[in-house]
């Protein structure tokens, strides 16, 4: 895969792991009616070339920030932004630098999102606009890169997917597929998604050594592992999709979400986590 190719899985990616959303920290267990609310952190992540099977890349490295605020009340926000270096070997690197924000509010009814793209310190694209959802699907009315409207039929913003994901989890089913509008590619883009969702960990399963570890409402916390995998549907490969690229993490009952890697196909990154911070939360008034 070439080094631009890979700039925009990347910057695709990105865009797929900001609706990885921490919930509210509620009691270690919760019951599956209880309510999924999310809650306001701060996340770091750093990343790393874990396996490349056509030796696209000799290296990747980069940092994710993730920033997310709000609550059901008032809407939540997300200011994300994830700076990727690909080494192709040969003195040949690529800097990829994807900011954006977004907006949800909390009956995903309504997604604001605006997005800048660089390479190499160039910016390659920015997006910004708006969707509603109608009483037969969702519209989007974009003001960058062009002025368009669009009709996508009946999708499911990045937050109400995780809420999803998460009471699957709960419920013990194993599979769930939805087709997700995050604003990601020209602002219009709908990807197909299936979610693989795992048995629960034992609690002394895999005990995180990450910063999640140094958090007492998590520890005994259930978890499953998950990988959600995304397809274009004007795609196929022998009448069959393949995914464009795959997410794989654990998810605590909380919404955390931790040990990421993504995998391309061509190549896949470790994501850790080198710091939270759970914020206060703020009631619904």
């Amino acid at each position: 895969m070439a080094t631009v190719g890979c700039s925009l899985s990347i910057r695709l990616s990105a865009l797929a792991i900001a609706g990885l959303g921490v919930a509210a920290a509620g009691p270690a267990r919760a019951e599956n009616d209880a309510p999924i609310a999310l809650a306001p952190h701060r996340a770091i992540y750093d990343l790393k070339l874990a396996d490349t099977h056509k030796r696209s890349l000799e290296a990747v490295r980069g940092r994710i920030v993730y920033d997310f605020s709000g609550s059901a009340c008032e809407g939540y926000e997300l200011r994300f932004r994830q700076v990727t270096e690909l080494d192709s070997g040969e003195g040949k690197a690529a800097v990829s630098d994807l900011r954006s924000t977004t907006w949800e509010d909390g009956a995903a009814k309504t997604f604001r999102f605006t997005s800048q793209n660089y390479l190499n310190d160039d910016i390659v694209d920015t997006v910004d606009g708006h969707a509603e959802r109608q009483s037969d699907g969702v519209t989007v009315d974009l003001t960058k890169p062009e002025t368009k409207k669009a009709d996508l039929g009946d999708v499911v913003f990045p937050a109400e997917h995780m809420r999803r994901v998460i009471a699957s989890a709960r419920a013990g089913k194993t599979i769930l597929e939805v087709p997700i509008f995050d604003g990601s590619e020209t602002g219009e883009k709908v990807y197909n998604t299936l979610t693989v969702i795992g048995h629960k960990l034992a609690a002394d399963a895999k005990k995180p050594d990450d910063p999640t570890a140094n958090e007492k409402t998590l520890a005994e916390m259930p978890r499953w592992p998950v990988t959600i995998s995304y397809f274009d549907k004007s795609k196929t490969e022998n009448g069959e999709q393949t995914p464009v690229y795959s997410i794989h993490f654990e998810l605590l009952e909380n919404g955390i979400s931790r040990a990421v890697s993504l995998d391309y196909g061509d190549f896949s990154i470790a994501g850790e986590m080198t710091s939270l911070e759970l914020k206060d939360v703020k009631p619904c008034k």
